[in-house]
């Protein structure tokens, strides 16, 4: 009876590990799929994909959208996600820093965690600029693209550092590879200063400033980022440094500081 017990919940266990994977690849794709497509993709077995849509979609996780059967994310998760934010009182005061940040940069300023192995931007403000030159909000991102990426790994040894991004991050988007070497130097560099920025790797017209927010540990739980055009970031480049720290200091001393999730 135990042995049949064990292989339910391994079951049941496999299939939350499979629904969650079809949450984060509809996250990460950020577009309406059909269900064999997701299958496809993600080298499931069409048959639990289904399974596990229709369930989603009973509980509103997912919703129908764009037609011909496309799912995507649903209104509930939204709903959850707020419920989160009235209990994380945080999330206030980071709202309150980035709101204060553009003001007085008039730049764009965001506010970036590590989800998983990936940099994403968790909350922005626009900057008073005719254009937008930042990551939308939730897109992961290589970690050696960011100037917050190497604050957010300075806690591990270097080794642990290459183990935890994967290889292929280090190509960059022009097609060229980041020697992993300049960017544990980078690292080192960045936790020596308590900061880091350079001109974007992502795009040819940018600069990027980041800051630490320290979790409990003292580690850079967080940071506090802005993106300006570059000759405007190389020009107030002191400035900027000044509203970011002391931004970043509010943070550190909330209530309810940011805790690193991983690594």
């Amino acid at each position: 009876m135990d042995a049949v017990q064990d292989e339910a919940a391994g079951k049941r266990a496999r299939g939350l590990d499979r629904a969650f994977e079809i949450l984060e690849f509809l996250r990460q794709k950020r577009q309406a799929l059909k269900p064999n497509e997701i299958a496809a993709q993600i080298g499931a077995p069409r048959s639990s994909v289904y399974e596990l849509v229709n369930l989603l979609l009973q509980n509103g996780i997912l919703e129908f959208t764009g037609g011909e059967g496309r799912v995507y994310l649903g209104r509930k998760l939204y709903f959850l996600g707020a419920a989160y934010e009235n209990h994380f009182d945080f999330t206030r005061e980071c709202e309150a820093a980035l709101e204060q940040l553009a003001d007085e940069t008039r730049e764009t300023a965001q506010f970036c965690m590590l989800d998983g192995n990936r940099y994403t931007v968790v909350r922005m403000r626009e900057g008073a600029r005719p254009f937008r030159i930042s990551t939308d909000v939730g897109q992961s991102v290589p970690i050696p693209w960011t100037a917050s990426g190497r604050l957010l790994v300075a806690h591990l040894p270097d080794q642990e550092i290459l183990n935890f991004i994967p290889p292929q991050d280090f190509r960059l988007p022009s097609g060229e590879w980041l020697d992993p070497q300049t960017f544990i130097a980078e690292v080192r560099q960045a936790e020596r200063e308590g900061l880091f920025t350079f001109n974007s790797i992502v795009d040819s017209f940018t600069h990027c400033f980041a800051v630490p927010v320290r979790g409990e540990e003292g580690h850079a739980a967080a940071t506090l980022c802005l993106v300006t055009p570059r000759d405007d970031g190389l020009a107030n480049r002191d400035h900027y440094l000044d509203c970011l720290k002391k931004a970043a200091a509010s943070l550190d001393q909330a209530p309810t500081r940011p805790k690193r999730s991983w690594p």
